[in-house]
């Protein structure tokens, strides 16, 4: 699944040629695409149709394209395989096409926007802005306190300035749960899915059984500090690409996977310590890490 890095590098690709244009024409192909929105295909089309798009905002997995009314977004988020590309203006279908904008922009002309999603849990809709809970910015990409309502329950990313440091060690203070599920709950923080925080929890020698409450402020902070290094990098590198299915908006693929030092390495020697990397079975999905650099024993002594 897309992570903060691959959803941003999407935002930021998006946002020149979308911001300020016009929607001259939208199609819905497939209505599974829209999911998300409360209404019909034919409404979706008709909202869209003639409006411009005044931003290119993102909080965590999610980004939204503001809309010209001032009340409302078109909402995004790529699910497990989604894509959203540039294309030239009549431009062929791209294979999975789910939703397609025709835009015209003044400075780049006509050009199309294609929504297309392979395994269609990704999804697009017209939302309504609300306030932020905090008054800061929404997120990236953006300086209004303003985001879309199926947003609102979604916490603040590493990355983002008004990311509260001390909120984050109060709530790991308060949570009995292993530190990976932590990390991957939305509601804490936002962004962080299983490839970041494997790589994260391996930066900072943190087994990802650890329950959160037993990491001492010094390993809290040290596991954030990490967190955001590994998510700085990876965006520097354009997101963690293994197959056809992330890309950015120009359908090409980002080199992060050459710098993992934890996931999708299993048996293969930890970049420390030489040990294999191992693979535990972790909440449907898997857990990447080295048995000796990261050991759980290590917990009884707070990780100080």
């Amino acid at each position: 699944m897309p992570e903060l890095p691959e959803v941003e590098v999407v935002r930021a690709g998006l946002a020149p040629a979308v911001i300020g244009a016009t929607v001259v024409a939208a199609s819905v192909i497939d209505e599974r695409a829209i999911t998300r929105h409360e209404g019909t295909a034919a409404e979706f089309e008709a909202r869209l149709t003639g409006r411009s798009f005044t931003g290119a905002a993102r909080r965590g997995k999610f980004l939204w394209l503001g809309i010209d009314d001032g009340d409302h977004a078109l909402i995004g988020h790529l699910g497990m395989s989604g894509q959203l590309l540039l294309r030239p203006a009549g431009a062929p279908p791209e294979r999975h096409e789910r939703v397609r904008l025709d835009i015209v922009h003044a400075q780049h002309g006509e050009l199309a926007v294609v929504f297309a999603d392979q395994r269609t849990f990704g999804s697009l809709a017209i939302d309504v802005l609300v306030p932020t809970a905090d008054g800061a910015a929404a997120g990236w990409g953006t300086d209004a306190a303003l985001l879309p309502s199926q947003v609102a329950h979604i916490a603040r990313d590493p990355l983002d300035p008004a990311f509260d440091d001390r909120l984050w060690r109060a709530t790991l203070a308060r949570k009995n749960s292993a530190i990976k599920r932590v990390l991957l709950d939305q509601t804490v923080v936002s962004g962080v899915g299983n490839i970041y925080a494997d790589e994260s929890l391996w930066a900072a020698r943190i087994h990802p059984e650890t329950p959160a409450n037993l990491l001492s402020t010094r390993a809290a902070r040290r596991l954030l500090t990490e967190v955001r290094a590994v998510l700085e990098k990876a965006l520097a590198e354009g997101g963690t690409s293994f197959d056809a299915q992330y890309v950015n908006v120009n359908g090409q693929a980002g080199y992060f996977a050459h710098s993992l030092n934890a996931y999708g390495r299993t048996g293969q020697p930890c970049a420390r310590c030489g040990r294999p990397i191992v693979r535990d079975a972790f909440m449907n999905r898997s857990s990447h890490f080295c048995r000796h650099c990261q050991r759980l024993a290590l917990a009884a002594r707070a990780l100080g």
